[in-house]
């Protein structure tokens, strides 16, 4: 039946639910807005739809390998507390979603929501994701995966520490052990690419741009400024850079010395930290509990 776009906008109004949901609803109930909500309160979309608008910085990092080491994905999903990442629910959801992730190669995160929450099942992990919404009561969101492949001599490092922080790695050359040393330094030191080449030019635009300022405080001649400048750089490059670290197993070494006494290179890497970079909201506990009390 045709569905008016008033209709429409009156269901979405009420519950807070996405334009292509409500006509779907509204399909499904003959046109009758009550009958709709109704249903997409059972569904938990409409709930689900309320939550999505709260802060999720709390959850879980997970990491699945292939049977054959030679690709692995990590996901983070989020919630809004740290009691509910350490639910079974919540980390069962997490589990399967990297399991996905794994099995489908999803191109981006549109395409993971529509992707089969299992193998050959009818509902979607959007769709599972808002059943889940509905019965924990918190907002939950699939932030962001990563799916790792080598080939040949290739072999991936994957670290886990606790549920928060996740690395893998991949690498060319030496071995396992290696490999998952490496991944356990990125968790420990934060370098923000491999080498010198894969720092952003605007970051070290930035800090030059700092050490230039700060240089020219000394009053000291332009060249010895320059050269003051270059020295800072090398520096700032050494510690942000995952080859110009101090290896977190031997600090007398960088890691570059320990990859070329393994005979081995560094591909590239993805470091995972829970709840990073998400502007976490200030929430009055006892306004929480009384919005908990009436259902809000």
């Amino acid at each position: 039946m045709q569905i008016s776009a008033a209709l429409v906008k009156e269901l979405r109004e009420r519950t807070g639910a996405g334009m292509m949901e409500c006509k779907k609803a509204l399909v499904e109930a003959g046109g009758d807005v009550e009958a709709a909500i109704e249903e997409m309160r059972k569904s938990g979309i409409a709930k689900a739809a309320k939550k999505a608008g709260r802060t999720a910085a709390e959850g879980r990092v997970v990491i699945k390998a292939a049977a054959d080491g030679h690709a692995v994905a990590m996901v983070e999903v989020n919630c809004e507390t740290d009691f509910v990442a350490k639910g079974d629910d919540f980390g069962a959801f997490a589990q399967q979603i990297a399991a996905r992730v794994l099995e489908e190669r999803a191109e981006d995160m549109d395409s993971l929501a529509r992707l089969a929450y299992e193998a050959g099942g009818d509902k979607s992990i959007e769709e599972r994701r808002k059943e889940l919404v509905a019965r924990i009561g918190e907002n939950i969101a699939v932030r962001r995966f990563t799916v790792m492949d080598v080939e040949g001599d290739g072999r991936i490092g994957a670290y886990l520490h606790g549920t928060r922080i996740g690395v893998v790695v991949a690498l060319t050359g030496g071995d396992d052990d290696l490999a998952k040393d490496i991944a356990m330094h990125i968790a420990a030191s934060k370098p923000v690419a491999v080498d010198s080449g894969g720092v952003a030019p605007e970051l070290l635009a930035k800090e030059k741009e700092i050490y230039v300022a700060q240089a020219a405080e000394s009053g000291k001649p332009a060249e010895i400024i320059e050269k003051m400048v270059e020295g800072r750089l090398r520096k700032f490059l050494a510690e942000v850079t995952l080859v110009g670290q101090p290896f977190v197993k031997d600090p007398d070494v960088n890691v570059e010395k320990v990859l070329n006494n393994a005979g081995a290179k560094v591909i590239g890497f993805e470091r995972y930290e829970v709840g990073e970079g998400i502007e976490k909201e200030t929430t009055d506990f006892a306004q929480e509990v009384m919005s908990q009390v009436h259902g809000n």
